[in-house]
């Protein structure tokens, strides 16, 4: 700890961003950039806790006082190190990540948490900046091969640990890009594409190779997969929940992620948006009030949508923690995200139960009721709607972004692969499937999840696989030593 007293000198500090009136004009990321000094008092605020809960928070494991240590030390090629030694892809985290750890934080219980995530992002960018971040090859090979599937978080963590035990990896994408949701479920406000390609450009020159538009099961036969010496399956949980009311099929009610998709590769110059895609000029609804459906509230005003209302089953969470919730869990409180702040009404406790479209098969409008929760006979609590709430909302576009079921069933069925009582891949604790040299990681093993999360599990999978194919690893676990920073 560099500052005894840090915690109590300087209050927490983020990012400012560019005002909502000019940032909705175009998708590139809207934070000013903070100075050395700012991050260094921000470093300062870590406290010498007794134990530090943040790692508890971070699923990776960050070493999170020694780096915040070492940029208050303004020592920012070390914090590099430190922050590399358990994290791959920090640029990503930095932008994306909800940070548990903050959550965590012991100076949470009384002050706002340490700006850890900001931290985070800001090494890693004056990594790149100073030319640190640089290819990492393995000095020899093992002879081994190994096919990832699915370039996602959890794929690009699991080939970048096999690679650098001397493994030749080679990555198969389904999508036209590297980076699975990354690319095409998190829009460019979040986090610009070219970060993704900066840190794939460094993966292929430490020698690991990628296959886009292949898609393993449709046009590669998955029985080749046994040509490599070890497989990891990290495809993602991509299968998308559903609305069965009335109305829903046709025009006018799309899945959140295909809108998302689409702007993506619209903003990326690969296609021309099109009216069905297009919110601009519509009274726009989107169902569900996670990070998918905040996305979307946040592109359709890029748009330039007439109206964006935002809906949500569950009740209006409180804005602080209530003793069912404390400290040091994730805090199920109220988030207003950037998305939010750019316009946007929105309501909890209230349930669709019809699209109304006229007699040409065009939506026109929904029809909801608002519902309270209350305990069943087993305890748990059961939605009871509340009489003379009906209500129609006019709309033209309605997105659902009600969250993901599980993996797609292609490659478990083809490969002979079990399923957990959730429907995922099964993997047990080696991540390892029915098939000994198939493994799993990711959202495809534990079910839709945090990015920290999938970057964990693809580390995890690839220390388990490299023991498979060595008897032997040759990678460290978490908290055994790291490899050299990338």
């Amino acid at each position: 700890m560099g500052k005894i007293r840090g915690f109590m000198e300087y209050d927490r500090k983020v990012e400012e961003t560019e005002a909502v009136e000019n940032r909705v004009k175009d998708y590139k990321e809207f934070t000013k950039e903070m100075s050395p000094e700012e991050l260094g008092d921000q470093g300062a605020r870590c406290m010498d806790c007794g134990i530090p809960f943040c790692h508890s928070g971070c699923p990776l494991g960050n070493l999170i006082p020694d780096f915040n240590h070492a940029v208050y030390k303004n020592d920012w090629k070390k914090a590099l190190s430190i922050l590399h030694g358990t994290n791959n892809f920090p640029e990503f985290t930095g932008r994306l990540c909800p940070a548990p750890c903050e959550s965590a934080c012991v100076l949470g219980i009384t002050d706002p948490p340490v700006a850890i995530e900001l931290i985070e992002k800001y090494i890693v960018e004056r990594g790149f900046k100073e030319g640190w971040v640089t290819p990492q090859p393995p000095k020899s090979r093992t002879g081994k091969t190994a096919a990832v599937v699915g370039s996602g978080p959890a794929g690009l963590a699991a080939a970048q640990q096999l690679n650098r035990a001397g493994h030749e990896v080679t990555v198969f994408e389904r999508d036209k890009k590297i980076g699975g949701l990354l690319r095409y479920g998190i829009p460019d406000f979040k986090m610009e594409k070219h970060v993704i390609d900066r840190r794939v450009n460094i993966m292929k020159e430490e020698g690991i190779k990628f296959e886009t538009g292949v898609h393993v099961g449709e046009n590669y036969e998955a029985e080749k997969l046994k040509e490599f010496d070890a497989v990891v399956l990290c495809g993602g949980a991509t299968k998308r929940r559903n609305l069965p009311i009335d109305g829903a099929e046709g025009d006018g009610v799309m899945q959140a992620m295909d809108f998302l998709k689409n702007n993506n590769e619209v903003v990326d110059g690969l296609k021309e948006q099109t009216e069905k895609f297009s919110a601009e000029g519509k009274n726009v609804i989107v169902i569900g009030g996670g990070d998918t459906g905040s996305d979307c509230v946040g592109t359709s005003n890029r748009h330039g949508a007439k109206s964006v209302i935002n809906f949500e089953i569950m009740p209006m969470p409180a804005e602080h923690r209530d003793r069912e919730n404390p400290w040091p869990y994730w805090p199920f409180t109220l988030k207003t995200t950037s998305s939010h702040e750019e316009g946007v009404e929105r309501n909890w406790s209230i349930n669709t139960k019809e699209f109304i479209r006229d007699k040409e098969g065009n939506l026109k409008a929904l029809k909801t009721v608002n519902i309270e929760w209350v305990k069943g006979e087993n305890g748990r609590p059961q939605l009871k709607e509340v009489k003379g709430s009906e209500k129609e909302w006019p709309c033209e576009l309605v997105l659902l972004a009600l969250g993901f079921t599980g993996p797609e069933k292609t490659l478990s069925e083809q490969l002979g692969l079990e399923l957990d009582s959730r429907t995922n891949i099964k993997g047990d604790e080696a991540y390892q499937t029915n098939i000994p040299n198939i493994f799993t990681a990711g959202d495809m093993r534990r079910g839709q999840s945090l990015i920290v999360w999938a970057i964990s599990e693809g580390r995890e999978a690839a220390y388990h696989v490299d023991k498979y194919l060595m008897g032997k690893s040759l990678l460290p676990r978490k908290g055994e030593g790291d490899l050299p920073a990338a």
